[in-house]
């Protein structure tokens, strides 16, 4: 932390040394340098260095090295709580991977098919013996043991990647899983310590070459009793190392399903999933009782080699180098081994129970791996399913308890298989399940409500549209669970480009406004003659037509004599109402009334935006109102399209009454003129009856006026557009 050293400064003429203690190395706090400390002049009582002594290092030595060596020790055996979050780990300069990372996570997918693959190559093991028809003698595959072989270390050579890689694997320390995800370890020692003590022995177990070490043995030198080591200590070692190898599977797929959430992302994968499984079972019972039918005939040819004298049991086994009297046996050992071991008929000298199958079939002495796989994966599928109803087993232990095994397993499987697969397919038509049992209530609720057949069928088509526009999916719970700013960008998406095409109204707005507008948009459907808002009743959301055509009709009140009727469709609006009473801040807690009656005459789809969601946006962004906004809103607003055609019809009649009047008026002079020709009593005459026209005219339009007004709409109340628009 500090720096010790020494400076020479001059103050008032002299010069001083002093220590100067900076921050920089731990390493600083005692001077090593014994010199410089003398040259300074800076002497502690208790830290002056005095002559060293050899002893004393070394015992110092000794004691800071079993420190360092205990706390190495400690840290293994404990570890350390002090972890980083996941996105801390990118920039940190280990190389250490967070649990979460896409690259693990296609990784352990991969080391799952891995696993199942390993465990569908050992039983080609069993495979491996087979019986030579021309020599009488039980042999080993070599060509299938090549390919066994290389499979299998080719499998678990790739798993070692696996292990690797959880040497490097971060894992979320225990104590900080209180809240959230939770903290990472990353410190190597505990990772490596954590690995060992968990899962290393098992995935140690699993890819222990000890099956291919057994054949590659066998190959290099085969005499004839090799054979039979051979055959048990595969059944030995396959079995042994079928624990592990299926330990490390529980592991995997569960820091899989813990990391990703699922481990199929479709329900038809997780369906194939677990068929695989039941086909996997199935091949492992077909090669085991393959494996079983060649060991119960190797105990029939061994009884017979007992009972003839001249037979030895090495004779049974194929080899290279066969001893003294091998050729009187290989003479005679066809009639005696058909006499007593013959698989054929009714009634044959030896029970093989359910192994004569195979016998009969002659795949035990067959080399032809795809004839023989698919028959014994056929007698392992088929006795699963059956939970092994068909077979009639022999007094044989080993053969009672491989059927007691198989039917007990076939139960198990089967029922997982049929459960799951159940319970994937089930996800796939769930939505159209939940929509029948709703429509059976919704028929059982109108009988016995007994409803008209007219809202009956109103209902149906608003289910049946309903339907088939969301597929059952509540897309406002489902959006309003996601987090704010998740929200905020899938109304976006959802709403902006479809606002601004169709809506000219927001056409021209800031991203802002827009944003804030599409965040409080809800989706709505409207089936055929819906009446939306009736005239007089209050308004509760301003309506944004996105698809279809509404009727919207207004009487003024209902005063007689007027009647309104406009269509609107793709880009209109109703409830401007709303808006008006939005944006004035003197409006009160009441909703204003609908002056139109809006019904749907196809269906209809639209966004609504609610009272109180308006008022907070009018009341949050002054951008609302600007002049712009103002002349579109005059312009598409029905109200007010409804007002200036009532004013400009009004106008037209006055007019076309004025410019009447005024014809008649010209007529009149012009027939008076004729009548009275040049005389000037005449004259006089015209010219009071105009002025008794005139007045009566005067009289008649008072009378008018007084009698029968002309049917005025009044102007809409306007919106408070009094702020500017840069403001």
């Amino acid at each position: 932390m500090f720096d010790c050293g020494y400076k020479e400064q001059s103050m008032d003429g002299h010069k001083e040394r002093f220590i100067r203690l900076e921050e920089s190395s731990p390493s600083s706090y005692f001077p090593s340098d014994t010199r410089k400390m003398n040259k300074s002049s800076f002497h502690v009582e208790g830290f002056h260095h005095g002559p060293s002594n050899p002893t004393k290092s070394f015992r110092r030595g000794i004691k800071r090295g079993s420190e360092r060596l205990q706390s190495i020790k400690k840290t293994l055996r404990f570890g350390s709580t002090k972890g980083i979050f996941p996105e801390d780990l990118k920039v940190s300069e280990k190389k250490i991977f967070d649990p979460q990372d896409e690259f693990l996570l296609t990784m352990n997918r991969l080391f799952v098919i891995s696993c199942i693959l390993a465990v569908s190559v050992d039983p080609l093991f069993f495979y491996l013996p087979v019986y030579d028809q021309d020599s009488n003698c039980l042999n080993i595959d070599r060509n299938l043991a090549y390919i066994s072989t290389t499979m299998r270390t080719f499998i678990d050579s790739f798993y070692l990647l696996r292990m690797a890689l959880q040497f490097r694997t971060a894992y979320i320390a225990p104590s900080s899983r209180v809240f959230g995800r939770g903290e990472l370890v990353i410190d190597p020692a505990q990772i490596a310590n954590r690995y060992l003590q968990r899962h290393f022995i098992v995935d140690f177990l699993a890819v222990l070459p000890l099956p291919q070490i057994v054949v590659w043995r066998f190959l290099q030198r085969s005499h004839g009793h090799d054979v039979q080591i051979t055959k048990n200590i595969l059944l030995f070692l396959i079995f042994l190392q079928y624990i592990p190898r299926f330990l490390r599977l529980f592991p995997l797929t569960s820091e899989l399903k813990r990391t990703a959430g699922v481990f199929a992302e479709t329900a038809w994968a997780g369906a194939v999933y677990y068929l695989l499984w039941f086909l996997l079972a199935s091949h492992i019972a077909g090669a085991f009782w393959y494996f079983l039918a060649v060991e119960r005939q190797d105990d029939c040819w061994r009884l017979a080699c007992s009972n003839y004298s001249g037979c030895l049991k090495d004779f049974l086994y194929c080899s290279n180098n066969h001893p003294e009297g091998f050729d009187h046996w290989f003479n005679a050992s066809g009639q005696v081994l058909n006499n007593q071991c013959s698989a054929d008929g009714d009634n044959p000298p030896f029970d093989y129970g359910i192994f004569g199958q195979a016998l009969t079939a002659g795949i035990v002495s067959s080399r032809k791996f795809v004839a023989k796989f698919c028959y014994c994966l056929w007698f392992g599928l088929q006795n699963l399913s059956t939970l092994g109803q068909g077979l009639i087993t022999s007094t044989y232990p080993g053969e009672v308890f491989y059927s007691i095994a198989l039917s007990i397993l076939g139960l198990i499987l089967f029922a997982l298989l049929i459960g799951n697969m159940q319970t994937y397919l089930q996800s796939l038509t769930i939505r159209v399940e939940e929509m029948r049992v709703k429509r059976r209530d919704s028929e059982q609720w109108m009988h016995h409500r007994l409803l008209p057949q007219e809202l009956r069928e109103r209902v149906r088509r608003y289910d049946q549209y309903k339907w088939q526009e969301t597929r059952g999916v509540d897309e406002e719970n489902l959006v309003q669970s996601l987090p704010a700013d998740l929200r905020r960008d899938i109304k976006r998406h959802l709403c902006l480009a479809l606002v601004r095409r169709f809506v000219p109204l927001f056409a021209n707005m800031d991203e802002r406004l827009l944003d804030a507008i599409c965040e409080r948009l809800v989706p709505s459907l409207y089936t055929e003659s819906t009446y939306i808002v009736r005239e007089g009743d209050p308004v509760d959301e301003m309506l944004f037509i996105i698809r279809g055509r509404l009727e919207s009709v207004t009487t003024d009140g209902g005063r007689s004599g007027f009647f309104n009727r406009s269509i609107l469709k793709e880009g209109d609006f109703c409830g401007e109402e709303l808006l008006t009473w939005a944006l004035d801040p003197k409006a009160g807690a009441n909703l204003p009334s609908s002056t139109r009656t809006v019904k749907t005459l196809t269906e209809v789809e639209a966004f609504a935006l609610m009272a109180d969601e308006l008022k907070f946006v009018a009341s949050q962004f002054r951008r609302l109102h600007s002049r712009q906004v103002q002349h579109t809103f005059r312009f598409y607003s029905q109200q007010w399209r409804t007002w200036a055609a009532c004013f400009i019809q009004a106008a037209w009649r006055r007019y076309c009454k004025r410019k009447h009047a005024e014809l008649r008026r010209r007529e009149e002079e012009a027939e008076l003129i004729d009548q009275s020709g040049s005389s000037p009593s005449l004259v006089a005459t015209i010219y009071a009856s105009k002025f008794a026209a005139n007045a009566l005219r005067g009289v008649h339009k008072f009378r008018n006026q007084s009698g029968s007004k002309l049917v005025k709409l009044p102007k809409p109340p306007e919106p408070d557009f009094s702020v500017d628009e840069a403001d």
